[in-house]
């Protein structure tokens, strides 16, 4: 996860900050932009989160985002610091949207989402719980959460069932945990 910090690529050539914050902004408190909009290149951008987990939420929700007329790329930086980053082979991002992503055994089956609650929503939500490594929602108001430490699990079972679970869009239900 490194430092927070992601590479954004392929952006549009009247790229603002402010169009690359409202891209980024649903991941997590952002700590700071850097746009490269040089005249004559495609414009680049490097995203600093103040969180690292919502940097690999970042990657994984963005990379081929269709912006404009072209497909984002989005990646982890290409630096010897990046855990996520082999040495350099030409220019292909690591793997097809991003880095690997991490699954475990420690599974919680959540019921009660509202429509308007998204996977990021959900993991936001259950990061009370401890570290949250995957999280998906269905259609149907069920979602599955993930946790690198069955403590964590175990936690999200006893304190987070039949709490109010508000998403992006600020509605407010009550989500069981099974």
């Amino acid at each position: 996860m490194g430092d927070g910090r992601i590479y954004v690529g392929n952006l549009p050539a009247d790229v603002q900050e402010r169009d690359v914050e409202d891209l980024f902004y649903k991941y997590g408190k952002i700590r700071d932009i850097e746009l490269k909009n040089n005249r004559g290149t495609i414009p680049f951008a490097f995203v600093r989160f103040e969180d690292p987990r919502d940097a690999e939420d970042a990657v994984h929700g963005r990379n081929g985002y269709g912006f404009g007329d072209s497909k984002l790329r989005v990646e982890y930086p290409r630096s010897s610091s990046s855990k996520f980053n082999g040495p350099m082979t030409g220019g292909a991002p690591r793997g097809r949207f991003g880095p690997p992503s991490r699954r475990s055994e420690f599974r919680v089956i959540v019921t009660g989402l509202p429509p308007s609650g998204s996977w990021q929503d959900l993991k936001d939500h259950m990061r009370e719980a401890g570290d949250v490594c995957f999280a998906d929602v269905q259609r149907d108001g069920e979602g599955v959460v993930e946790f690198l430490r069955r403590e964590d699990m175990e936690y999200a079972l006893r304190r987070l069932d039949r709490t109010e679970f508000r998403s992006h869009q600020v509605s407010a239900d009550v989500i069981l945990a099974v």
